[in-house]
Formats: structure tokens, sequence, C-alpha cells
């Protein structure tokens, strides 16, 4: 399988703080090494933007056109983008390249990312990277990314939320986006619970971007970042998870976000995050 790493170093618009510094340190711990070794052609890229001053949201919109044109490359090239980014909000970005009327959004996340600004009790930008992937908000300079559209929200999958704030999860309630929670994950095994989900997309989507935030994580199997929160899954769930949604679809490119290797003190969260990039280049190679 040829694969393109691309590195999104960025954090609320800030170069490699935070989990920010998520991809490098991914890089370092020998990802690329790692994908070779299983037998993959892997080249490595890094989004990086002008120094000088910049706003969070227009950095982050920046991040996601530079995105978009990268993704959009790569799949042309017949590689599988692997995007490691401190944020979510480059989803809008990945999906965009990767062509929005044809491809699923399975979007693995502690919390729902799904509130607006009028919605929004912190104003964390990333916690509007849904909202505004469906075109609920930010919806101008959206339009600025290269190939974007707002994807249906019968397109959209959320699996592991748990995490929600009151008024983003009144917004849930009145979409038409699927949800499968860590209870039916346990309750009916993944591939009854995700299958119903999966069944119910779009006859014209051919192909998956597996977003994959790993805080969706239980902390007591790793350690990702400062808003984790307890009841998540298993690594041997989520990667259940990758399997039954390659078994549908094509995996057409896949994220890691939301690594914070300071919260990560005992090195699982790495180790993790590079379980997580091997399964999904096996499972994506597979379906090649």
């Amino acid at each position: 399988m040829k694969i393109t790493v691309i590195e999104v170093p960025y954090d609320s618009g800030h170069y490699a703080r935070r989990m920010g510094r998520g991809p490098f340190h991914l890089a370092q711990a020998g990802l690329e090494k790692l994908l070779e070794s299983s037998g993959h052609a892997v080249r490595r890229l890094e989004v990086r933007l002008d120094e000088g001053f910049r706003l969070e949201i227009g950095s982050a919109l920046e991040t996601q056109r530079l995105v978009s044109q990268c993704v959009g490359a790569e799949i042309a090239e017949g590689r599988l983008p692997l995007v490691l980014s401190g944020n979510c909000a480059t989803a809008v970005g990945s999906v965009a390249g990767a062509g929005v009327g044809r491809t699923a959004v399975v979007w693995l996340d502690a919390h729902g990312d799904f509130n607006t600004p009028e919605t929004t009790p912190s104003g964390f930008f990333d916690g509007m990277a849904l909202a505004m992937l469906v075109g609920d908000c930010f919806t101008a300079m959206a339009r600025t990314v290269p190939e974007f559209e707002p994807v249906p929200a019968e397109q959209v999958i959320t699996i592991g939320m748990r995490d929600l704030d009151a008024a983003e999860a009144e917004r849930f309630e009145r979409s038409a986006i699927a949800s499968v929670g860590v209870e039916a994950i346990r309750r009916e095994g993944v591939e009854a619970a995700l299958g119903r989900a999966l069944d119910a997309l779009p006859p014209a989507i051919d192909g998956a971007y597996l977003h994959l935030d790993l805080d969706v994580l239980d902390p007591s199997v790793a350690r990702i970042n400062p808003f984790q929160a307890p009841g998540g899954l298993e690594l041997e769930e989520v990667e259940a998870v990758v399997r039954t949604v390659a078994a549908r679809l094509p995996l057409r490119v896949a994220a890691l976000t939301a690594y914070d290797p300071e919260v990560d003190e005992d090195g699982r969260g790495g180790e993790a995050a590079l379980r997580l990039a091997t399964v999904l280049a096996e499972e994506a190679a597979g379906r090649a």
C-alpha cells in the first residue's frame, strides 16, 4: 500500500504546542519505519503555515485548505492519506479532498464536536468541527476550502461519544447523524451495532473517511489529552471498528487526532496510536 503521512502539527492555531506536538511525537516514535516494515511505501508531508501573527480561526481555515489540496493530490496518485493532526477540524479539508458526495464520515471521538458559536460554552473552535463539516456553522469560510461542500448528515456515523454539552446533545437529537454508543457496542458487539448504521448509508457512498480522535479510548487504556472522558472504548474495540468499516467501504482517507504526548506519561497513548495506524494501513491495503 502506498501511504502518505500528512502531519498537521497545530492546536488552536499554535504550532507544535499541546496536541500539536502529537504528529511529531509519533514520527519520532518510528511510525514511518513501522509502516514500511509491514511492506507499505511511505512518504511524509508536513502542513506548515507561513510565519506571522494569525487568528485561531484563520489558521484553522488555512490548514483545512492545505489539507484538502494534499489529500486530493495523494488520492489522485493512488495513495492513502493518513492525516496526523492536533485538532479535529482538519476533517473539513480531509473530506473535501476525498470527495464529499461519495464519502461516508465515520467519526470516533469522546466528544461530539457538534457545537456552534451559538451553543458553545467554551468558544473552543475544534469543538465545532463536526458542525462545520455538515454545514451548520462557519459556512462562508468553509466554502473557501477547495472542493468543500457540506456533508449530508445521513453520511455521518459517530462512535464512542460520551461527553456532550447539553445544547450540543439537543442538536444531535434533531440531527440525522447516526450514533453508535459504547453501551451498544458492549451489548451487541461492533459488527452488529455498527453494521446497522453502515447499512443505512446512502447508496452513492463508495468510500470512507475514518476520523479517529484518540480520546475515544478509555483513560484506563491510555492517556491521550486533558479532555479525555471515562467510559470509553478498549483498544481492541477501536481496532474492530476499523476492520468493520474497511470490510464494507474502502478507506479513502484516515486521520489520527488530538494526541498530546505530555499527558501520555507512560507512553501507552503513543503505542496505541502506532498500533491503530498499523491496523488502518493493513485494512486499507486489504481493500486496495
